[in-house]
């Protein structure tokens, strides 16, 4: 956890004060630009480090899906998922205003607002798994048992075989 408490993501706020167990990791920005960039500068296996994506379905409902860093989502697999006939990804420019997030930086705790969640299936094998702090360079590694203490969320296949 972050010694200094104005150096906190709101992530790491928000799990603090609900009294969840994370561990914290920074790495320089710059250093990374994938998931798998992230687990390559944390030595970690990348399938552990799962990047956030936010996509709108044909209904016009926004939903986040977090899958592992390696994967590719599978967009008629995560509109079958949450009951879309389809699902697209979010425009670039349209994730901060929606979210509170930018693109390298977005976490699916603490948005704005909450928006259904679906985690890959293979978050379960994990102890723990690495998400955003909701910063770039910033990442807490979490297990699904706590994350899902602070948000709701279904797991489900998601990516491309």
């Amino acid at each position: 956890m972050s010694k200094n408490n104005s150096d906190k993501t709101n992530v790491c706020r928000l799990l603090d004060a609900a009294k969840i167990p994370y561990t914290e990791h920074s790495f320089p920005p710059e250093a990374a630009v994938s998931a798998e960039d992230v687990a390559a500068f944390l030595g970690e296996d990348p399938k552990r480090v799962f990047k956030t994506l936010v996509t709108v379905g044909k209904s016009g409902r926004f939903y986040v899906f977090v899958i592992p860093g390696p994967g590719e989502l599978d967009l008629k697999k995560a509109a079958s998922a949450v009951g879309e006939k389809s699902v697209e990804m979010l425009k670039q420019k349209d994730l901060l205003p929606l979210t509170g997030y930018i693109h390298g930086g977005c976490s699916p705790i603490g948005m704005k607002k909450f928006f259904r969640t679906t985690l890959h299936q293979s978050a379960a094998d994990f102890d723990t798994i690495f998400i955003s702090a909701g910063r770039r360079g910033r990442q807490v590694e979490i297990s699904a048992e706590n994350l899902a203490k602070i948000i709701r969320f279904e797991l489900k296949d998601l990516i491309k075989s």
